[in-house]
């Protein structure tokens, strides 16, 4: 059992829960500089995140998208043919994990020379207002008119 107390403990806070997981997964994330990555900001509602993936192909680069996690893998095959002299560009994989807030999604991917381009678009739906009606638990018996 788990002694710590948390913030989303507090009773103001029901069915947040999965922020408490998320915040301890990014606890737990090892911070890797690699591979080296912007973030702008496209226009009113667009973000671009451009990894800098030199040496890979478009086809050892996976993206996926759960529960609100942008997830990117790459995996660099060494050239088993190479007799190197001096070997300073390593062939590695990498796991790159970005959290996005709600209504932002992934909109589209581009690789050219060597970066990845991943587009997202933050999503705007109108807030509504929704009347909650109010039932009685224990309502009162009307009683029925005798025609």
């Amino acid at each position: 059992m788990d002694d710590r107390t948390s913030l989303f403990s507090s009773p103001l806070f029901l069915g947040f829960e999965h922020f408490e997981r998320l915040v301890d997964s990014l606890s737990k994330a090892q911070e890797d500089s690699y591979p080296p990555y912007n973030i702008e900001q496209i226009g009113e509602q667009g973000f671009r995140i451009t990894l800098a993936l030199a040496g890979f192909q478009k086809e050892s680069i996976r993206i996926s998208v759960e529960n609100n996690q942008l997830t990117i893998r790459g995996k660099q095959e060494a050239d088993s043919r190479a007799v190197y002299i001096y070997r300073g560009i390593a062939t590695r994989q990498f796991i790159k994990t970005f959290v996005l807030a709600d209504g932002v999604e992934v909109k589209d991917a581009d690789f050219d020379n060597g970066l990845l381009h991943v587009n997202l678009l933050r999503i705007t739906n109108p807030s509504s207002v929704r009347v909650v009606e109010i039932n009685s638990s224990n309502p009162k018996k009307i009683p029925q008119r005798k025609e």
